[in-house]
């Protein structure tokens, strides 16, 4: 592999070894709408290891527009700060990066989002459709900014033969540092079930290390990713929607923290174990929601459509949620809107 100064980081560890239940990093996805400051710091306290600021257009951040640079933004605690870009013009791509490499610590690109917006000018998963392309643009980048540069993408388009292996070993030509692999190709969008076996092939045929990606939503999922693919960590998506506590859980599951060190455990020390399991979900829930709102006062400020979106994710599946659009729509003030899911989430924790 081609080793380019700059490209080393202590943030990135080198590939590991066959898994034998030692512990490895867990990545918060990033997810357009759910990856936003507070929640990534969320993440963080759950026990994600690291986190992805969500993608934002590199055409925009090029031109300066301050919605997109609002996306960008990063609190000190958020080690290692990783912002992800796209884009389908390989110039906007590289001014992008160049700008972020500033505050970044690693920049990431996103060669793996299926969503028809980001495909439609080639951008996203529809470069993989197009590897010589794909390729000439990360080394445009990494040529121009001395932090690390890492990469996600899927299996491939669906079209033809699977190319996410011989892209891989490119990208690790030309210098990339990590790679993050979703086990599913662009055609599937997130449908079927994550293809497991075609990750291990990437992560055995580079020397790179490969994060795997694709239907992690607990500790055995975890634990069944890790024993096929081998990876260097997993990355966790749709699963912490709503529910970032799956980091923790993930962790106490595989025996790589004990259960009273998980902070919503010890913040209902004195009751948790006599508890029904709903009414450790709701508490559980509670705790990550409180923590939400303490984040955004911290750093965004309330954010009510931020706030909306979570709102109905963390409150998703728990006994009475449907009750939860009338708060949303009754709270005069936002303030009042995060006491009100606050409240809703205390109510059955006395059972």
């Amino acid at each position: 592999m081609l080793e380019r100064s700059g490209t080393m980081s202590n943030h990135i560890a080198p590939k590991p070894g066959a898994w034998d239940g030692e512990a490895r990093p867990l990545f918060l996805a990033p997810m357009a709408g759910v990856s936003d400051l507070p929640f990534r710091l969320l993440a963080k306290a759950c026990g994600a290891d690291v986190t992805i600021t969500e993608f934002t257009n590199s055409t925009a951040l090029s031109r300066e527009a301050a919605v997109s640079w609002r996306k960008m933004e990063s609190h000190e605690t958020e080690v290692p700060f990783i912002p992800q870009i796209f884009g389908g013009d390989a110039g906007d791509m590289a001014t992008a990066a160049e700008m972020l490499a500033e505050t970044a610590d690693i920049i990431d690109l996103n060669f793996g989002c299926p969503a028809p917006k980001v495909t439609k000018i080639c951008a996203g998963a529809a470069l993989m459709g197009e590897p010589d392309n794909l390729v000439s643009m990360v080394d445009g980048i990494i040529q121009r900014v001395d932090i690390p540069v890492t990469a996600k993408m899927r299996l491939g388009t669906g079209q033809g033969a699977n190319n996410a292996l011989e892209i891989c070993k490119s990208l690790e030509d030309v210098g990339t540092s990590r790679l993050c692999v979703h086990g599913r190709t662009l055609r599937q969008r997130y449908s079927g079930e994550a293809d497991w076996t075609s990750i291990k092939a990437v992560v055995d045929g580079v020397e790179t290390p490969v994060i795997a990606n694709g239907d992690v939503v607990d500790a055995a999922s975890a634990k069944d990713c890790l024993e096929v693919t081998g990876a260097a960590g997993l990355m966790i998506g749709r699963g912490a929607i709503g529910r970032p506590s799956v980091f923790g859980e993930i962790k106490v599951g595989l025996g790589w923290m004990k259960q009273e060190d998980l902070p919503w455990v010890q913040a209902n020390s004195e009751t948790w174990f006599e508890r029904s399991p709903v009414s450790q979900s709701f508490a559980a829930r509670r705790w990550c929601w409180d923590k939400y709102i303490e984040f955004s006062h911290q750093t965004s400020g309330l954010q009510p459509r931020w706030m909306q979106r979570h709102a109905v994710a963390f409150t998703k599946g728990l006994p009475g949620a449907k009750k939860i659009r009338a708060v949303m729509h009754g709270a005069p003030t936002p303030q009042a809107f995060a006491d009100g899911i606050s409240s809703f989430l205390a109510g059955t924790n006395a059972e």
